[in-house]
């Protein structure tokens, strides 16, 4: 049995994975929903596509590459095999482990692999449905959702059907040391994409999106085309949701398509952002650790709780999680941290600007007197040269109209 620091050094790893690989998930769903309004509960769709690129590409890639394969099998045909799969898979661990920048290469060009089938499905998604209601388009996202599970889980050279698929460990050569390098490089990705979601808010693309959100008439009127964006939206989102999956993937292990349920990667991301607050990078962080932090801690200690329930403790995750929902949505609708003007510059860089503004406004001052003296000088020459027109049509008229009046004094001749 564990000690119970040992028990504990193994949640906090274990928490810290489960809390950045969902991370990941809430905060490309708050790109949509958050700052532009698209209601994606089809989220299982893009983070089913990056675990399926896992259990897909980079076994094949692998076996294709050292030639894997015996004389009862071939590492790169009977991949999916009933028969071989795991000893093609052990052979490939065997071969990762005593090449770990081989191993590395293979887990950064999976995750780039996983981003592009992200981007792919994103766009299959958002292309018919895109110019549909907000209703109707959270229903068509839902659906295709659904459509890649059946997908997976029928067509057995992705996963293997319902009987999963084991899938190459890139970091087998940490030995004992795994988890926590996982761990590491799991964090780091997570953190990249913080970073990258959070510097692109605050461009002038994040107060587009806000804008199509806000008034999707009045951002049309201003010429920008809320169709592309949104479309553009979900297939950014989708590649960060599908690269989720696919740590996700590498983390366990293994893929089964029956593990990645709507509930598990659609609606519980859309918890976390609700509980956090919606279009506000750090309530989502908070939201995804109040979340995550609750199920872990359940999970690990649902034992100790027994005692003192009067049901399974089973049970004690959904109904923590949905009396925090209630809570939140009773007394705090709009999350724990509801959204806020983000700055697009820095004080200092904004105290600059108004340096410079004042600068220009003064050496403007000094010119101004010079201007206006020209400016008050042109006028007066065009008054002038209009009077001096006006002045010989009025000339002209008056000569016609005497010369007028002399004629009709002139007698007519007699015949």
């Amino acid at each position: 049995m564990a000690l119970p620091s040992e028990l504990l050094v193994t949640f906090l790893r274990d928490f810290v994975i489960f809390f950045a690989i969902y991370l990941i998930v809430a905060l490309s769903l708050n790109l949509e929903y958050g700052y532009g309004g698209v209601p994606n509960f089809g989220k299982v769709l893009a983070v089913a596509g990056g675990a399926f690129t896992v259990s897909f590409f980079p076994g094949r890639i692998v076996a294709w590459l050292f030639n894997i394969g015996t004389a009862e099998y071939n590492g790169l045909a009977d991949y999916a095999s009933t028969s071989y799969h795991t000893y093609i898979v052990n052979d490939i661990n065997n071969v990762l482990a005593k090449n770990p920048m081989v191993a590395l290469a293979i887990f950064f060009i999976t995750l780039v692999i996983a981003a592009l089938v992200g981007a792919a499905l994103g766009l299959v998604a958002s292309y018919p449905a895109i110019r549909l209601r907000e209703d109707y388009l959270a229903i068509m996202l839902l659906a295709m959702g659904e459509a890649i599970l059946v997908i997976g889980y029928n067509y057995t050279p992705i996963a293997r059907g319902n009987l999963g698929a084991f899938v190459p460990d890139p970091f087998r050569w940490a030995g004992g040391e795994r988890y926590m390098i996982v761990l590491l490089f799991i964090v780091l990705v997570c953190l990249l994409v913080l970073f990258y979601l959070e510097r692109s808010v605050r461009t002038p693309l994040g107060r587009m999106l806000r804008a199509i959100r806000d008034n999707e008439a009045v951002a049309e009127s201003l010429g920008k085309d809320v169709t592309r964006i949104r479309m553009k939206t979900i297939i950014i989102a989708s590649m960060i949701g599908s690269i989720a999956g696919a740590l996700d993937a590498f983390k366990t292990g293994g893929v089964i398509s029956t593990s990645y349920t709507r509930t598990s990667w659609a609606f519980w991301p859309w918890v976390m952002v609700v509980i956090g607050g919606a279009a506000n990078n750090k309530g989502v962080i908070l939201g995804a650790f109040s979340f995550t932090f609750i199920r872990r801690f359940i999970d690990y200690f649902k034992a100790n709780f027994a005692p003192f329930i009067p049901f399974e403790p089973y049970w004690l995750e959904l109904l923590a999680l949905g009396i925090l929902l209630i809570i939140i949505q009773m007394y705090r609708p709009q999350g724990i941290l509801p959204e806020k003007p983000t700055p697009t510059l820095s004080k200092k860089k904004l105290e600059e600007i108004v340096v410079s503004k004042r600068t220009a406004s003064s050496s403007k001052a000094n010119i101004l007197p010079v201007a206006v003296s020209v400016a008050k000088f042109l006028m007066a020459e065009i008054s002038i040269r209009r009077s001096t027109q006006k002045w010989k049509s009025v000339r002209k008229r008056i000569n016609l109209q005497g010369q007028a009046k002399s004629r009709a004094k002139i007698p007519n001749k007699p015949q």
